[in-house]
């Protein structure tokens, strides 16, 4: 009579348990669903206001299907970068003024760093602007306030960067301390140049 007694009690343990996990995933599903929405709108407006950022004279963004060659991804990867949404940037009347492309360099001093430029069909760099960056407080984390505005209005392929002060349009003072997020900011931007340059020459490397 223990014997089943005990069994029974484990019975009634395990259905106990298993009720709790099913009731909690569900509320977990629930809340999953609740959110899910709210966030993707959140994701979606951090997006166009980073757009906005780089490109203030475009009207509206429409995104553009982009993936990058082989060979283009193999020599992007070589610097740690990676291509993300390709938007274009369009007038009021719908005509195309230039691309926003979506950059992230892998190799941050803190993490991946993700940011955002806006080329003109000239090739101008109007500006960058970092969605995500996780670098040193005081050092990296200032690449925003210190590297973003050498960079806007140039009209450059490629950029460098440099410890003693840059003396064309084409280098960067680095941030003193932090080379490492200088580096990664530097290389990431390089990396949307290439795509932006791509497309401007009518070239997606989706054909």
């Amino acid at each position: 009579m223990k014997k089943n007694s005990d069994v029974n009690v484990m019975l009634k343990e395990a259905g106990i348990l298993f009720a709790i996990t099913l009731i909690a995933g569900l509320i977990l599903g629930f809340v999953y669903e609740l959110t899910k929405e709210p966030i993707r709108i959140q994701e979606e407006k951090a997006v166009q206001e980073a757009c906005a950022q780089v490109f203030e004279s475009a009207a509206q963004f429409a995104e553009l299907p982009y993936e990058a060659s082989e060979e283009m991804a193999l020599e992007l990867a070589e610097t740690g970068v990676e291509i993300g949404t390709v938007f274009q940037a369009l007038g009021a009347d719908g005509s195309l003024m230039g691309y926003v492309v979506q950059s992230t360099s892998t190799e941050g001093y803190g993490g991946d760093i993700v940011l955002y430029l806006g080329v003109t069909l000239d090739g101008t760099l109007n500006g960058i602007s970092l969605l995500e960056i996780s670098e040193t407080p005081g050092l990296g984390m200032r690449a925003q306030e210190v590297l973003a505005p050498q960079f806007r209005g140039k009209q450059v392929s490629q950029f460098t960067y440099t410890k003693t002060g840059g003396s064309s349009d084409s280098e960067i003072d680095a941030i003193s301390g932090a080379t490492i997020t200088t580096e990664a900011v530097t290389n990431a931007v390089n990396g949307g140049l290439k795509v932006a340059e791509a497309l401007r020459q009518g070239g997606t490397d989706n054909e």
